[in-house]
């Protein structure tokens, strides 16, 4: 789940947030004028994103997942 902030919002409350993001693994997404601009998580949360994103792009791993997915239905 994601929580939604302003900018408006964001630039006071930044070390709250940022520790919320850090302790609790929150995720941000930050709008300008109504529109979102940014999203803000946890260096863990975007390491794992990275990886996913790495291993997708891997014809024969996504081949594999796959096969898993359909196997296991």
């Amino acid at each position: 789940m994601y929580n939604y902030v302003t900018l408006k919002q964001l630039r006071p409350n930044l070390p709250g947030i940022i520790e919320n993001v850090d302790e609790r693994l929150d995720r941000y997404i930050i709008a300008k004028h109504g529109q979102p601009i940014a999203v803000l998580l946890s260096m863990d949360d975007f390491e794992s994103l990275v990886d996913t994103a790495e291993e997708i792009e891997d014809k024969n791993n996504l081949r594999r997942i796959q096969k898993g997915i359909r196997e296991s239905r």
